[in-house]
């Protein structure tokens, strides 16, 4: 068994991969016994991450409030408590909270052979934002 004490900072979310106010808590980095990485993401409202992928997929368990994801191909899911939302391998999307509302989930994703376990792309604009609001299901 390895056991990690709670005390670890919150760290603010990086402007180069965020908008908004986003703050995380890294639970578990990969490593040499488990590729696996998981950490809980705090969003306020209407912040979000930019456009990106993960080598082997990701799955987000929502936590708390509401929030959404959407896929580069234009599908836009309303997230809520206790939701489960796994993103395919190489899928481009984003996630993040509504407009009116704070969201927060667990991220969990695999490392590739590299490490690697996100490419991050391109800001979502406001625009692209705005209609995920109105398109949301």
């Amino acid at each position: 068994m390895k056991y990690t004490r709670s005390g670890a900072r919150t760290a603010t979310g990086p402007r180069s991969s965020f908008t908004g106010e986003v703050l995380i808590d890294g639970i578990r980095e990969p490593d040499e016994q488990s590729a696996v990485g998981c950490a809980h993401v705090r969003f306020a409202p209407g912040a979000r991450t930019a456009w990106h992928h993960h080598p082997k997929g990701q799955t987000l368990y929502v936590t708390d409030g509401i929030g959404l994801v959407a896929t580069r191909a234009g599908r836009v899911q309303e997230i809520r408590p206790g939701d489960v939302v796994y993103i395919e391998p190489g899928e481009e999307h984003w996630h993040g909270a509504t407009a009116d509302r704070f969201m927060a989930h667990l991220a969990m994703q695999e490392a590739d052979g590299d490490g690697e376990v996100v490419t991050w792309l391109d800001h979502v604009s406001d625009g692209e934002y705005d209609a995920a609001q109105g398109a949301r299901s």
